[in-house]
């Protein structure tokens, strides 16, 4: 490998200057050709000095983000827009290939030179394709490109998997471990030091925790860890049988996250941290996870979402679930030890409304359905190492710098709002529940404008003494406290769901409606765009998740009314995350349901009674012969605001009704402090 360097990085240096192309694809392969010499430039002094002075590091950003730059986005090759006009069909592929390559910067920062050879190797590779020695190739300079792109995936796979498995359930090493446990967090430098962009957000939130007082983060890392803890606790789960906890992070939120570790090592648990997806095959451009920072460019991350189309077939599938069932019982005895998640969010950035361009690279049909089965039976291996009904997880949100400038008061809202009086918020709802489990079923109807007009069935409890069909979700796994939930009777369950405005992992839906039978999504639509195409075609791509239909995995009430009357206050309810924004309303999930593959693990509340609503009529189907159809692979929460909402009434079995909420407002006896907020 160290032979390979050598040579591909001479070869790659001789390409800056070569005349061998015509062209637009000159500058093509030079822009690229320069930005894999500049990632080379930054391991060198990495690998050399380890640490480098915090004017060395801003330099090197500017350096190594100036395509993904929004300022020079736009007119690089980088961006398929511009490069389609500029190349045709190679520019979408070309620009692809260049979003790959941006990775070189994150290998770089880690020193993985194996990785920036093959990286490097697969740039050389694909412009020979393109340059004179390859004229007499007879499938032509694109479907030999092609083919290279392909074949590398596919060659690479067993490490890729490898690498990403080791990283889920193994303690962090490398770069980001080194930084959690040792990195002087007093010195912001640290931040620059993972290889992904440093901007204000980040900056400004290590800072602001810096000027907190040590009881403060301790309580701010407690509320998390402890989340964690009680989540096995109430699930009847042995956290001693684990020893790693996947933390998911923000940067910029290290020394809450050191507290933490200190705080989880005192449960016997270390730390593995993922990185962000940067890779088309990752899903780079699909939502934020692991170890993250805010988009430079969320356009750029839009826009390469779907790269993997470019090779993704039935050969490629099957050679990633092969490589990634082998990857994980080569680490089976960790992955058994891996006790799920704890994750931190966070919320505050300005809405992002993408473009759209035919420029882009899009999933066919025909990968879209491969897509799904993709996933699903990478979830199914997944299970198979790290079984669900032994592990838990635990979220938590707060908020960003940028989301205003009254920062600090939104800050200490937010901590108020996940640690508000536990005790209090479950006796509420547990009346709420007691109505609730009296009914055979509940009408949601909207008020004003909005034109939700829902029937939702419940189960039939058989030992009402025994046995309840939602969930009392206080502050554990879920933070912050605030909802109680169930999974539906699909059959029966019908009507339509509407939300004038939500916002949905990074994408704002306007107007958004639902239309279910028999609890499945039939019809769908939103006013995002301005040709209906386009309004299906991103609720197919985000919320559906290419799949024809969804289930409702989840009919909740989120009492919440503290969270709620904040955004209000504040002026931040367009920006809450789901975790908190489905607390301020009543909610509907489609996909699998909150159970899912769990559904045969006994789930009690507080009062002791058994959740017998774990399960519906395509959940069970885990039990038949078609098993891969009973889970989808996504739960996506959609919540109607108070100000929306007309009523939510339950429907007894002898023909009477009782109000849940009327008018916006509990009327539940027992309920009123709810109330309090909504009528300040």
């Amino acid at each position: 490998m160290e032979e390979r360097f050598i040579l591909i990085r001479d070869r790659i240096a001789e390409i800056e200057n070569e005349n061998v192309l015509t062209g637009d694809l000159v500058g093509a392969f030079r822009d690229m050709a320069h930005f894999i010499m500049d990632a080379f430039a930054y391991y060198d002094e990495i690998k050399e000095r380890g640490v480098l002075t915090r004017t060395e590091y801003e330099k090197w950003q500017d350096r190594l983000f100036y395509f993904e730059d929004p300022k020079n986005y736009d007119n690089s090759f980088l961006c398929p827009k511009y490069a389609v006009e500029k190349l045709g069909d190679d520019g979408r592929l070309l620009a692809a290939l260049f979003a790959d390559m941006q990775s070189l910067r994150i290998w770089a920062a880690e020193k993985n030179e194996d990785m920036i050879t093959i990286f490097a190797e697969l740039f050389v590779q694909i412009y020979c394709c393109y340059s004179a020695d390859s004229e007499a190739d007879p499938r032509g300079a694109y479907e030999g490109a092609l083919d290279a792109f392909r074949s590398f995936y596919y060659d690479y796979m067993d490490d890729f998997c490898n690498m990403a498995v080791v990283s889920q359930v193994r303690p962090a090493t490398g770069v980001v471990g080194d930084i959690l446990k040792n990195a002087d967090l007093n010195d912001t430098t640290y931040l620059y030091r993972y290889g992904i962009h440093v901007g204000e957000n980040e900056l400004s939130m290590a800072e602001f925790l810096n000027a907190m007082s040590e009881d403060e983060i301790e309580k701010m890392a407690r509320t998390y860890t402890e989340g964690y803890r009680i989540g096995f606790d109430n699930t009847g789960k042995d956290i001693g049988i684990k020893e790693v906890v996947g933390i998911h992070y923000p940067i910029g939120f290290e020394r809450m996250v050191r507290a933490a570790i200190r705080q989880f090592n005192e449960i016997g648990l270390d730390a593995s941290v993922i990185r962000e997806p940067f890779l088309s095959f990752m899903g780079r451009g699909k939502g934020k996870q692991g170890c993250y920072t805010t988009s430079l460019n969320k356009q750029f991350e839009y826009d390469h979402k779907d790269d993997k189309s470019l090779y993704y077939d039935k050969a490629y599938v099957e050679r990633r679930l092969e490589c990634l069932d082998t990857a994980f019982s080569h680490n089976a005895d960790m992955a058994k030890k891996y006790g799920g998640p704890a994750v931190i969010e966070v919320f505050g950035e300005s809405r992002f409304d993408p473009k759209n361009d035919e420029a882009n690279t899009r999933l066919s049909e025909k990968q879209q359905h491969l897509d799904v089965h993709d996933k699903s039976r990478a979830s199914e291996i997944t299970y198979t190492y790290i079984p669900g009904e032994e592990r838990s997880f635990t979220i938590i949100s707060y908020p960003l710098p940028c989301i205003g400038d009254n920062f600090d008061e939104i800050f200490k809202k937010v901590v108020e709002i996940n640690t508000l009086d536990y005790v209090l918020y479950r006796d509420m709802q547990q009346r709420i529940i007691d109505v609730l489990d009296r009914g055979y079923q509940v009408r949601v109807h909207g008020s004003g404008e909005n034109r939700t007009d829902i029937v939702v069935k419940l189960h039939e409890l058989t030992d009402p003494k025994r046995q309840t069909n939602f969930e009392n979700c206080v502050a554990d796994v879920n933070i912050p406290v605030g909802e109680v939930f169930t999974s539906p009777v699909l059959e029966g369950t019908q009507g339509v769901l509407n939300v004038s405005f939500v916002y949905l992992g990074d994408y704002t839906f306007k107007d958004l409606q639902l239309t279910f039978k028999d609890g499945m999504v039939t019809d769908y639509t939103c006013s995002n765009f301005e040709k209906e195409e386009e309004n299906r075609r991103f609720i197919e791509d985000n919320i559906l998740f290419h799949h024809e239909s969804l289930p409702i995995g989840e009919f909740a009430i989120g009492t919440n009314t503290t969270a709620y009357r904040a955004g209000r206050d504040l002026g931040i309810s367009d920006r809450y995350p789901i975790l908190i924004a489905e607390k301020t309303g009543p909610h509907f999930a489609v996909g699998d349901t909150c159970y899912s593959r769990e559904e045969d693990v006994v789930t009690k509340n507080p009062d002791g009674k058994e959740i017998v609503a774990r399960d519906n009529s395509v959940s069970i189907l885990r039990k038949s012969d078609n098993p891969e159809k009973a889970y989808f692979n996504c739960h996506t929460d959609i919540t109607i605001p108070f100000a929306e909402l007309g009523y939510i009434t339950v429907d007894m079995p002898d023909g009477t009704s009782e109000d849940i909420i009327r008018d916006g407002r509990f009327v539940v006896p027992g309920t009123e402090p709810l109330n309090i907020p909504l009528d300040e």
